[in-house]
């Protein structure tokens, strides 16, 4: 069979030489064959030739130091190049996920999940001599008989959950602990809740955590209780533990949002006196008299001072909506002031209602996450 066809394409170049005849003579005594050749300017040609002369009109065009420059090309030839090119990015995916899956037959990392008093090391060199380690094929690893032979190479094993995620071996280990000894004048307390709150978290260092995620609690109410160890093997301890929840703050402020509002315009005015058997004696009296004023009185056994501030109405120039999240602000900065560093607002609530004349009622629930445990 003929497969010459696969050969066959037809390409349209643009030349840029500077004798042009003499480049078409070359071209014609060499057996070329061009097609629609146009002038583009002095010294460009663009022509059509089929693809297996190009090669030789390549070399001509340099050897009369002119550059040559593909167009546009068609024909089974290019199309079969395309098709080699996909072929070959599709066997190197293929290959790709052949060799993924293989891979994924094997365990390269081994996690251990100890406690306090077994080290990770210890088990690892225990599986090490079990043969066990990365690079071990998975249908070679029974995870139920490994987890039978780490508890019995092991007396401080009280049990082992082993299993295989994706290409990691996790072991998790549960360590005996012996009972520690309790002095006869020690009290055991329970780990209260100091509010009222929704559960989140809960971080037991020593105890039995009573109460889970979701769990609303009052304030007082038990969170762990100081006794710890499987049933038949419980023994008392204090309890000692972090319990993280959401807790629930209230700010109420009345406020204006339209109309007018008085406000202080800086200008202050005194009057200090004296006051002997009902009579008032003025030390100093206001050279002005306020429409309008805020007035604030300080006295001490001898002296009274009077403060007047002048108000003035003024047009709100914030939206209502600005006004409120600024107030928003406010009331949450003054909330961080009543709760620990460590706390942080999850969450407001904000209502409001109506009270006319452009006033509302701004009603703010913060909820905010910390620590409500009481340690003793």
């Amino acid at each position: 069979m003929n497969f010459n066809f696969l050969k066959s394409g037809i390409v349209e170049v643009q030349v840029i030489v500077f004798n042009r005849e003499q480049l078409l003579n070359a071209l014609w005594n060499r057996g070329i064959k061009i097609h629609n050749v146009k002038k583009k300017d002095v010294s460009t040609l663009i022509m059509t030739i089929d693809y297996i002369n190009y090669k030789e009109v390549k070399d001509v065009v340099k050897r009369l130091n002119g550059k040559i420059n593909i167009v546009s090309k068609k024909g089974m030839i290019f199309f079969v190049k395309g098709l080699k090119t996909k072929i070959g990015i599709l066997i190197g995916i293929v290959l790709f996920i052949i060799i993924l899956g293989y891979l994924s037959t094997f365990v390269w990392r081994i996690d251990i999940d100890t406690k306090r008093y077994l080290a990770p090391f210890e088990v690892r060199e225990e599986l090490k001599n079990m043969g066990v380690k990365p690079g071990i094929n998975k249908n070679k690893l029974n995870v139920y008989e490994l987890e039978k032979k780490l508890e019995d190479s092991n007396g401080n094993i009280m049990w082992v959950n082993a299993r295989i995620e994706g290409s990691t071996l996790k072991i998790k280990i549960e360590e005996k602990i012996t009972p520690p000894m309790r002095q006869n004048n020690e009290t055991v307390k329970n780990v209260l809740a100091s509010m009222d709150g929704e559960v989140k978290r809960i971080y037991t260092t020593a105890g039995t955590a009573i109460v889970k995620p979701g769990d609303m609690i009052k304030r007082g109410d038990v969170l762990i209780e100081p006794h710890q160890g499987k049933e038949g093997l419980e023994y008392e301890t204090k309890a000692i533990g972090k319990v993280i929840a959401n807790t629930f703050y209230e700010k109420t402020l009345d406020i204006q949002v339209e109309g007018n509002v008085e406000e202080r315009t800086g200008n202050i005015e005194e009057e200090i006196y004296i006051e002997i058997c009902g009579k008032k004696i003025y030390l100093k009296k206001p050279t002005k008299v306020f429409e309008s004023y805020d007035k604030i009185e300080r006295s001490n056994k001898f002296i009274h001072k009077n403060i007047y501030y002048e108000k003035t109405n003024k047009e709100l120039k914030n939206s209502k909506d600005e006004i409120i999240n600024k107030t928003v602000e406010l009331l949450n900065e003054e909330v961080l002031k009543e709760v620990t560093k460590q706390a942080r607002v999850v969450d407001k609530i904000i209502s409001t209602e109506n009270l006319g004349d452009g006033k509302i009622r701004l009603k703010v629930m913060f909820v905010i996450e910390q620590d409500i445990a009481i340690n003793y």
